[in-house]
């Protein structure tokens, strides 16, 4: 990723008569001139550890980067949603599915920043050298349908918050075409390190569902004990909730825009060519992790409050039939007041802020580096328009989807599904890289991520499978 690629040119550059690319460094003015990035060195590309300790409370916010915002962007206004079901129907229930899911999805994030950083290529690369094209390509194929239908839902999700915070004024329907400007508006003309920087403001709207979680004053015995101790039904509805859980946690999305973010911020600090990246150094990875580590945390923690806030309030109140998170802010104001609506609704704007650009970045991204293609958000749309286009086209069918009447609810419902079905066989194969010496030299998986690799694997499969039967059900007419 990131190379100036004169044997492969950018499909519509060469379409319209551009056959040659421009440099290197004409393609990447819409860097900062000083090379600045959200969190790397120009001698490294990542704040180490070490320098992070020198310099106090800027030094570790420079180390958090793309785990952060990886992290946050996982809980986005459908997952919000799914959280909200959870927490709904549930109650204190499936509190402890945070805490299960938070090494899971740690591990799988910080074997796929490892493989970007030892390697100096986005994920879709790697893949696509090391495997057979038609697997990899039907993978990224439904990894780009899950995308732009969950960017239909977050920006009518968007909307909806809009509309929720204007108490009807601003009618819901009329925010979704200004929303989608203005992300892509962002992604087009906002250079890459003001992108990044954006980013990591918006990740403090999540901090709404912390407070809120706080404002409902949940009773603190039963949800100690709901923590720590898991709570397992054996019925359809509690297995569907634990599967969305899972499918929400660990999405495939997730794991390319980690991989694409990693180089994208070596390619901040300097590091042009794939040769000049390949190969981390100890301190840069221990940074990484940390990083990684912070913004799985994170993302853990605002899903574990987000349960936490609705058990205490609408499942309290017999209010089990929440099917979205704008559904469950407008559901909050009789119960928790007018502060935890608004908090929940304000929350729901900046997650779908964040994550809309990342769905979308993610299926460039992934889908170019399966391509052989140039382009990263560093780079001017007019010498890249290719990947532009990519994003741009998720993003008008993900307009699309809220003027066409498809139902959101089933919509991100299918999303989910076919986010189960790809996440397994990326996973098998995302965990064999790691294992590859190869491919990761002296930086292959340890016992500790080889085992929560697998068992990432082996339940995301096991969940695959129960979404599958609990379709087929009802053709078999076998009862639960």
């Amino acid at each position: 990723m990131g190379e100036t690629n004169r044997g492969n040119p950018d499909p519509l550059l060469k379409a319209v008569g551009e056959a040659t690319q421009p440099a290197t460094q004409d393609a990447v003015t819409k860097q900062d001139a000083s090379r600045d990035s959200a969190s790397g060195t120009p001698e490294a590309g990542r704040t180490t550890l070490k320098e992070a300790r020198r310099k106090g409370l800027l030094g570790l916010l420079q180390i958090l980067g793309p785990g952060l915002i990886t992290g946050a962007s996982d809980d986005d206004p459908s997952g919000i949603g799914t959280y909200s079901q959870v927490g709904a129907q549930f109650g204190f229930g499936m509190l402890w599915t945070a805490l299960f899911t938070f090494p899971l999805m740690a591990a799988v994030q910080e074997l796929c920043a490892r493989i970007a950083l030892q390697t100096g290529v986005g994920l879709g690369v790697v893949l696509r050298r090391k495997y057979p094209n038609s697997l990899v390509g039907v993978c990224i194929l439904l990894l780009l349908l899950a995308n732009t239908i969950n960017i239909g839902a977050d920006l009518g999700a968007v909307a909806a918050g809009g509309e929720l915070l204007t108490k009807g004024f601003v009618k819901e329907i009329w925010l979704v075409v200004p929303v989608a400007g203005l992300i892509l508006g962002l992604q087009f003309f906002v250079t890459y390190a003001r992108i990044f920087s954006i980013f990591k403001w918006l990740t403090l709207a999540l901090f709404a569902y912390v407070i809120t979680g706080l404002i409902v004053h949940p009773p603190a015995a039963e949800v100690v004990r709901a923590t720590f101790i898991p709570h397992i039904e054996f019925s359809t509805s509690f297995l569907t909730a634990l599967v969305a859980v899972l499918g929400t946690t660990i999405s495939p999305y997730l794991f390319f825009w980690q991989a694409s973010s990693e180089v994208d911020e070596m390619r901040a600090a300097g590091l042009r060519t794939e040769s000049q990246r390949r190969g981390v150094r100890q301190q840069e990875l221990n940074a990484a992790r940390t990083d990684v580590l912070v913004g799985m945390l994170f993302s853990n923690l605002v899903m574990y409050f987000i349960i936490l806030t609705t058990a205490a309030t609408l499942n309290a109140h017999h209010k089990t039939d929440i099917s979205s998170a704008q559904q469950a802010a407008s559901s909050l104001e009789p119960f928790a007041g007018r502060y935890a609506f608004i908090l929940f609704a304000v929350g729901l704007i900046g997650t779908g802020l964040l994550a809309i650009p990342i769905l979308s970045g993610s299926a460039a991204y992934a889908l170019k580096e399966f391509l052989g293609l140039p382009g990263t958000l560093a780079e001017k749309p007019r010498h890249r328009p290719t990947f532009y286009a990519i994003m741009l086209v998720a993003t008008i069918v993900g307009v699309a989807i809220n003027f066409v009447h498809i139902d959101p609810v089933k919509a991100l419902f299918w999303s989910a599904v076919i986010n189960g079905v790809v996440a397994p066989p990326l996973l098998v194969l995302i965990v064999l890289l790691g294992e590859d010496l190869s491919v990761m030299k002296e930086h292959t998986s340890g016992w500790l991520s080889r085992t929560l690799g697998w068992a990432a694997t082996i339940l995301m499969s096991i969940a695959a499978v129960v979404v599958l039967a609990l379709q087929l059900r009802p053709l078999l007419h076998i009862k639960m």
